[in-house]
């Protein structure tokens, strides 16, 4: 009781999410904080943040933020049209259900199995390219591009078009018959119901989408590893490069400033994905 009024254990229920977040989020994110700030011998530095400017580090970012791009624009694109396709037949059919139960299962589908799946498949020794090579088609004629850049590129988008499937079939769902109904009795075809009503509804959901897509991009690390294991292209790699490397034990500091940058970039991305969010949840 409190000033004569019961208090309220409302909040309760909630004790095991935040405890989670407390101890797997925020603890992890103070402990990288601070040790981004020590060097070797626990006293305070910037130079584990100077240290970001070094040319493979930047080149490392760059290489990165132009592959979540990439993956987050085409993931969008067609995962937009499978999930426009998916709208239009009926909302209680059995193909609905199925590929909703599939993009569930596909969008959190990665790391070593994923790359495995794929080395399996189209890598120089997978069935595919053996049967694709044999009547005279060789995709690996100039280079080995799975186990590059491009390659990270296709196997990320097995896991971004699905992804996108669900996060954007809410706000298809959400476009009203009647908008459309309305459009055409005021004389409007289909590029003006588009242009005018649902391209300008729809457009924030689908930015935010991009924006999502960018940060799952960004942030992943076990698949790439697992196709490129040399060279560390991407900046989650170079983290791990830094702490089992020599430059780890001098440089205690300097993983821990490369994860502040990736937190950053990441955290940036996802209040512009809430804010836009919160925008399309006015109309749909």
């Amino acid at each position: 009781m409190l000033g004569g009024r019961r208090l309220s254990l409302d909040w309760v229920g909630a004790v095991p999410y935040l405890a989670y977040v407390g101890l797997f989020l925020i603890l992890p994110s103070v402990i990288i904080g601070i040790g981004a700030f020590l060097d070797a011998n626990n006293a305070f530095t910037l130079d584990n943040f100077r240290n970001l400017s070094r040319s493979y580090v930047v080149k490392a970012s760059i290489d990165t933020t132009v592959l979540s791009a990439i993956t987050a624009l085409l993931g969008a694109v067609f995962g937009a049209l499978l999930a426009y396709a998916i709208v239009t037949g009926s909302p209680n059919g059995i193909l609905r259900r199925l590929t909703v139960s599939a993009s569930g299962v596909l969008a959190q589908f990665g790391g070593v199995t994923l790359a495995f799946a794929f080395i399996a498949t189209i890598g120089p020794a997978g069935f595919v390219y053996l049967f694709a090579q044999a009547h005279g088609f060789d995709f690996y004629k100039q280079d080995l591009w799975l186990f590059e850049i491009p390659g990270i590129e296709l196997v990320y988008l097995y896991f971004q078009i699905p992804l996108m499937v669900l996060v954007f079939l809410p706000a298809l769902d959400g476009i009203k018959p009647q908008w459309r109904e309305a459009a055409e009795s005021l004389g409007g075809n289909t590029w003006h119901y588009w242009r005018h009503v649902a391209g300008p509804l729809l457009f924030p959901a689908f930015l935010g989408s991009v924006l999502l897509l960018f940060a799952n991009a960004f942030s992943a690390y076990a698949t790439a590893n697992a196709l490129v294991g040399q060279g560390q292209p991407v900046l989650a790699q170079q983290i791990a490069g830094a702490l089992s490397s020599e430059v780890g034990a001098y440089e205690p500091g300097f993983a821990k400033a490369i994860a502040i940058e990736m937190i950053i970039i990441v955290t940036v991305v996802t209040v512009l994905y809430t804010l836009l969010q919160r925008r399309t949840a006015r109309w749909l």
